[in-house]
């Protein structure tokens, strides 16, 4: 059986125990949409309705063309962290009777101050970490092992300057797309994503340190010196040297 979206979605706001609907994924990102895009679309059920509901059955459905998660709004309510990015950037087909959907929706693009602040610290240490072994293993003469540290700090740094912006990382997928329309604060984005390609194309050392000290002054600015005064003397392999040249992101 294959599903079409327009008559799924027909059936479904038919449905009196569907309380929300939700379009996440290129369909949900202007501009971003290929011929080889299917529709990826929530199903939120109400709490005390989905064992009614036929369409609990089709929770996990595939297709080329439709692929669907069924839930509840309680469910909704807790997405696993991955799932975050996709529902922020989502589209509320439909939501009912309160808005209770949109008002989740709404909510998974800012994390609390205080999930920010935990996060931002742990992320901004494994940033530094592979940071550290990049510029030894470079050092040291290892230039492989180098490459792949570096390559392995881009994710934590990306999710990094997200996290100090209190927004969830997107999928690298749609990094560009994000950042052309929705910049961050203290970053120029194409120089930025210029540095990060870069950085994973050819795990220089250069253009990390280069980043590093922007990335060092904007999480002294957002409270986390602490993590970083606990790197001590290390803190001086990470820092541009004084004659780099390299290419800076802002």
């Amino acid at each position: 059986m294959t599903l079409d979206f327009a008559a799924f979605v027909a059936d479904a706001t038919a449905d009196p125990a569907v309380v929300g609907l939700v379009l996440k994924g290129s369909r949900a990102h202007d501009g971003m949409t290929t011929r080889h895009s299917d529709h990826d679309l929530y199903v939120i059920l109400a709490d005390d309705h989905d064992a009614a509901s036929g369409l609990a059955a089709l929770d996990g459905y595939r297709s080329a063309r439709l692929d669907l998660v069924v839930t509840t709004l309680e469910r909704f309510r807790r997405p696993a962290d991955w799932e975050r990015y996709a529902i922020a950037r989502s589209r509320v087909l439909v939501d009912r009777p309160d808005g209770e959907v949109t008002r989740i929706v709404a909510a998974m693009g800012r994390l609390g101050a205080e999930e920010a602040f935990r996060s931002g610290a742990a992320l901004l240490d494994a940033y530094a970490n592979s940071l550290y072994r990049s510029v030894k293993n470079h050092r040291d003469g290892n230039p492989l092992a180098g490459h792949l540290d570096a390559a392995a700090g881009v994710g934590f740094l990306l999710e990094l300057l997200f996290t100090l912006d209190r927004r969830p990382r997107p999928y690298n997928k749609y990094l560009a797309w994000e950042l052309d329309r929705f910049p961050l604060p203290g970053w120029e984005s194409a120089a930025l994503l210029d540095t990060v390609a870069r950085i994973t194309a050819t795990g220089e050392v250069a253009p990390q340190q280069q980043l590093f000290a922007q990335v060092e002054a904007a999480a002294r600015a957002a409270g986390h010196a602490a993590v970083l005064d606990a790197w001590g003397e290390d803190l001086r392999l990470m820092r541009p040297h004084p004659d780099s040249r390299a290419h800076r992101s802002s």
